[in-house]
């Protein structure tokens, strides 16, 4: 996913990148290992930021700084500050529409292009939001994830959820 962003879009490498919702700094690891100038990671969660915060020094890594900010904060989030956002944000399926806060928001980070994860199956709602918010959506892949029980609130011992992987462009966004 990262290595598409980077060589087919140019999208990474000299970049300023935002990981939003980074939890435990999967992507802002890899996306520092593709040469982006800086990576800022952001999340709420305390215990996910200590555990990205011990994968970037594992890998010995300079180029990624860690936030712990909530979303919704609006004087914090100001203004289209990075190149390129990337996340896979909650799914909405327990908070109800956190997917399309966190596309709002890093539609209002993003100078470039966003590159988000979402259910397949809000596939239209979102391309509908992302033109009402002057921003053109396309589905790069439809992949399938098996997400295991790992929450109380799961009913299940594991689901497999068909997910998009999209590209936002933001160049004429108007949020």
């Amino acid at each position: 996913m990262l290595y598409n962003i980077d060589t087919m879009y140019n999208d990474i490498q000299g970049k300023l990148v935002c990981d939003l919702g980074c939890g435990c700094g999967v992507l802002s690891v890899g996306t520092a290992m593709l040469d982006a100038s800086l990576i800022v990671g952001i999340d709420i969660d305390d215990d996910a930021l200590m555990i990205a915060r011990r994968n970037i020094e594992e890998f010995e890594l300079e180029n990624v700084q860690l936030i712990k900010a909530n979303i919704s904060d609006t004087e914090f989030f100001g203004g289209k500050i990075f190149d390129t956002v990337i996340m896979n944000p909650p799914f909405g399926t327990k908070d109800k529409g956190i997917d399309m806060i966190f596309l709002h928001r890093a539609l209002k980070l993003a100078s470039t292009s966003v590159y988000s994860l979402h259910k397949s199956s809000t596939r239209q709602h979102i391309k509908k939001k992302a033109a009402e918010w002057g921003a053109e959506m396309t589905v790069l892949a439809e992949l399938r994830f098996n997400l295991e029980n790992t929450y109380k609130f799961h009913k299940h011992k594991s689901v497999d959820i068909a997910v998009d992987f999209m590209k936002f462009d933001c160049s004429s966004t108007t949020i």
